[in-house]
């Protein structure tokens, strides 16, 4: 009889392990995107405005443009990771080429008003490029069977069984919906031979493995793909002569993919489970919104000081994972359980913190400017919701006990010979961790180069960051992690037209 593929919703428990501290992350950090100039600049921009890149830092920036502009850019992502696991050191690298960021402004003059100019603008950026792929493989004592016995102990071993007539797949599926996700990996344990019951009892709750080792040998691929786009609609204006004022709707569209690939061996000659397979799919989609308000003052003729407020961005996302598995010991049914099998989740939300920006910028009339931006956000106060269930409670308790407040600091300049533009940025972020043992902090540089034609522009920035990250291949059970040094770098290329 011919299977197909089954989908159920997962309706008890689904928050106990879908959702956690690095769902939070991965949707609050933001990369150094946008357009060319901005990212050659480190973007630098809070005081700065014109360039459609800066009403990310600040919205009053739109205001500050002098003609209506159109700007395109697109960028080459390189992503070179060096893990560490297990005193083996494994490179990985990945290139992708994306259209990053499309957008305009149209400006409004006035001689007989207050408001000397009006800015509406529009700009599409990509706040984050989830393309990457990190490769470890070494040695631990900590084999993957902690993994399924921490979920398996207590569990009894009724509902672990495959009934009369029933497919596994159905069983693994109906598992999940009755009683949560970890009774479907206590589930998998058995039914792959990982893990055995201490008595064949239906009510037994106590198990034990069957995997017999010091140390085995692990090899772990992590490949992610998608983005976190960013569209905003921006109004702005430009009150008398040294004042600009401005505010932005932020609309998000996410989409994430994860794999995983988790193969184990290297057991005891004698252990009755030789080899293990362990595959995990995560698919994330969904939207989000937030908004800003900004300004800008001049001061004089050389300096301009800014601000802005960056809303929290509260996301409505969606989760769904497959799984697949295989050992040595498993039922002859279990490749039934695969990528086909799909469990979808209820809808879940994450609030992101706000962010504060303060910045200063030296504008030498044509020659030249130097700019300086820094940000405040308190990644404690970071939530899953809805915050009333139990298990989001507990990690929102985790979350604020382990993340604190990131500071950012962002410096760019450029100097002006004629129609040719050089730049230059640098930027430090703090790691959202208290301890900073997790993920380090981010340092990165930037360089690049403009010419002007008069009624148009074209420009060219590379850009580098580094960060170590301590990637831990499963979220409980076992603690094996790669020490990941992670070295990204963009080249990109942008167009710019006045109207």
């Amino acid at each position: 009889m011919k299977r197909i593929s089954t989908f159920i919703m997962i309706l008890a428990c689904v928050y106990a392990s879908a959702q956690t501290i690095d769902d939070v992350l991965r949707y609050s950090s933001e990369n150094i995107l946008g357009t060319a100039r901005y990212q050659a600049m480190g973007g630098a921009f809070g005081a700065l405005g014109g360039d459609l890149s800066s009403l990310n830092v600040n919205p009053a920036g739109s205001a500050v443009f002098n003609f209506s502009e159109l700007t395109i850019s697109g960028s080459n992502y390189n992503r070179n990771n060096d893990a560490l696991f297990g005193n083996t050191l494994r490179n990985t690298e990945i290139n992708s080429v994306e259209l990053n960021q499309v957008g305009g402004v149209l400006i409004f003059k006035s001689n007989d008003s207050d408001w000397k100019k009006i800015a509406l603008a529009f700009n599409y950026d990509m706040v984050q490029n989830f393309d990457n792929e990190f490769f470890a493989a070494g040695n631990t004592s900590q084999g993957i069977d902690n993994y399924f016995l921490n979920f398996a102990q207590g569990q009894q071993l009724g509902p672990l069984r495959v009934q009369q007539g029933e497919f596994i797949e159905d069983a693994y599926l109906d598992i999940g919906a009755s009683l949560g996700f970890g009774a479907q990996q206590a589930f998998l344990g058995f039914q792959s031979g990982i893990i055995e019951p201490t008595e064949d009892d239906d009510a037994n709750t106590s198990y034990f493995s069957n995997a017999e080792y010091g140390n085995v040998n692990q090899e772990y691929l992590q490949s992610t793909s998608g983005y976190n786009n960013r569209f905003t609609l921006n109004f702005a204006g430009q009150y008398q002569e040294n004042l600009y004022l401005g505010a932005s709707l932020n609309f998000h569209n996410v989409f994430y993919d994860r794999i995983t690939l988790f193969d184990e061996n290297g057991y005891n000659q004698d252990s009755p489970v030789q080899f293990t397979t362990f595959d995990n799919f995560l698919r994330t989609d969904g939207y989000g919104f937030s908004f800003s308000l900004g300004a800008i003052a001049k001061l004089n003729d050389n300096i301009r000081v800014g601000g802005s407020y960056q809303s929290p961005t509260w996301y409505e996302l969606t989760d769904d994972t497959s799984q697949r598995i295989n050992s040595s010991l498993a039922v002859s049914d279990i490749n039934f359980i695969d990528f086909g099998v799909v469990n979808l989740f209820e809808e879940y939300r994450i609030k992101t913190p706000a962010k504060l920006t303060g910045s200063v910028a030296v504008i030498f009339g044509k020659d030249g400017l130097l700019s300086f931006d820094y940000g405040y956000q308190d990644m404690s106060q970071a939530e899953l919701r809805p915050t009333a269930d139990p298990s989001f409670a507990n990690e929102n308790e985790f979350i604020a006990n382990q993340l604190g407040a990131v500071n950012t600091f962002r410096v760019g300049g450029e100097i002006r010979f004629d129609e040719v533009s050089l730049r230059g940025g640098y930027r430090y972020e703090e790691s959202p961790y208290e301890s900073g043992d997790i993920i380090g902090d981010l340092n990165g540089f930037s360089g690049g180069v403009g010419y002007s034609f008069g009624g148009s522009r074209l420009d060219l920035a590379f850009s580098r960051t580094e960060q170590d990250v301590n990637s831990f291949f499963f979220d409980s059970g076992i603690d094996n992690s790669a020490l990941v040094n992670q070295i990204n770098t963009q080249i990109t290329l942008g167009y710019t037209i006045k109207f």
